[in-house]
Parts: C-alpha cells; structure tokens; sequence
C-alpha cells in the first residue's frame, strides 16, 4: 500500500531537466585542452618516426633487390641517389630519386636505359632531408653479394635531427638503427 504524501510535498511537479552546467563544461574543455596539450608533441613525435621509419625500409628494400639482382644477374650492380634521369648525382644528397643499374663496365653510370633496373622516386616532404656520411656516394655490389668500400651511414632527418639511419657494411648488409632526435643532421 503506497505511502500518503507528505506535507508540503507537492505531487505532480515538473523536475529540472538533467543537463550540464557552465562550470561543468568549462572543467571538461579545460581538461581535453590539457590532454590535447600533451598528447599533440608526442603524436608529432610518433609522426615522424614512422615517416623516417618507412623510408628507412624503402631505401633497405631497394638496396637488397640491387644485391639480389647482382647475385642473380652475375653482374656488378650500383645503387646511388639520382636526380631523376637515370643518372647518379655527385653530391651527399640522397633525397629525390635513388636507381640501381647494372654496371659491367665499372663507369659507375648507366649505359643504356635497358641496364636499369629500379627507379624509386622517395617520397617528397619538405621537412626531411637524407645525406650520406663523407666517403661513399653510391653502393656497388659485387656478383658475389660483396659491397666493398667503406662503410657507409644514410642518415633521414626530419627538422634537422636523425630520425633514422641506414648503415651499409662492406659485406653488402644494411640494416636501420633510430635516431634519437637530439643529435643534429
């Protein structure tokens, strides 16, 4: 049996609708602004590293199909960055284009277009820049796999700073190691 209503208790009124108050919605903006704050320089961060990553592993993939393909092919094959006609530059920049091509004449330049085998374009960001250390402009494999020379270090930087390196050994290796974005480029 329900209970008679209390005095001064009025049955029928109309309750608040449930809502959300000024300083309620100022606190909760406040906080995602703090957390937006935060998480923005890492996400940039995570942005970079993967941009730097990617063509760290296009560069590693471009340079084991060249030993693949001397190996294969019983020629020497070269790999060097390219500004785009096919032809190697003379520079430390490796930014644009990168080509491998057979070179059984040892002229470290493609004879004809047929002795090309891959011309990857890189992508294109104006904020990343990929320079190779002083010494060796281009790598040249052996038929045997060999790439003699000295080592040689591609670095990909992203705002000035490592973000990521390839590092080539003579025995024709490359493998990636991370930057750790302090160290200029």
């Amino acid at each position: 049996m329900p209970s008679p209503p209390r005095q001064g208790s009025r049955t029928g009124a109309r309750e608040c609708p449930s809502g959300f108050t000024l300083v309620e919605t100022s606190v909760t903006l406040a906080l995602l602004a703090l957390l937006v704050a935060i998480g923005l320089p890492s996400m940039q961060e995570f942005r970079m590293r993967q941009q730097a990553s990617a063509i760290a592993n296009l560069l590693v993939s471009h340079l084991a199909s060249a030993r693949m393909t001397a190996i294969s092919h019983n020629v020497p094959v070269i790999v060097c960055p390219s500004a785009g006609g096919g032809t190697c530059r003379q520079d430390r920049e490796w930014g644009g284009h990168w080509v491998s091509f057979r070179d059984p004449d040892g002229n470290r330049q493609p004879d004809e277009d047929i002795d090309i085998y891959r011309n990857d374009t890189v992508p294109d960001d104006p904020s990343i820049r990929i320079v190779s250390s002083q010494g060796r402009r281009y790598v040249r494999y052996q038929p045997t796999g060999m790439s003699y020379g000295t080592n040689l270090t591609i670095r990909i930087c992203h705002g000035g700073r490592v973000a990521s390196s390839v590092i080539m050994n003579n025995t024709g290796r490359a493998r990636t190691v991370r930057g750790n974005l302090k160290t200029p480029c």
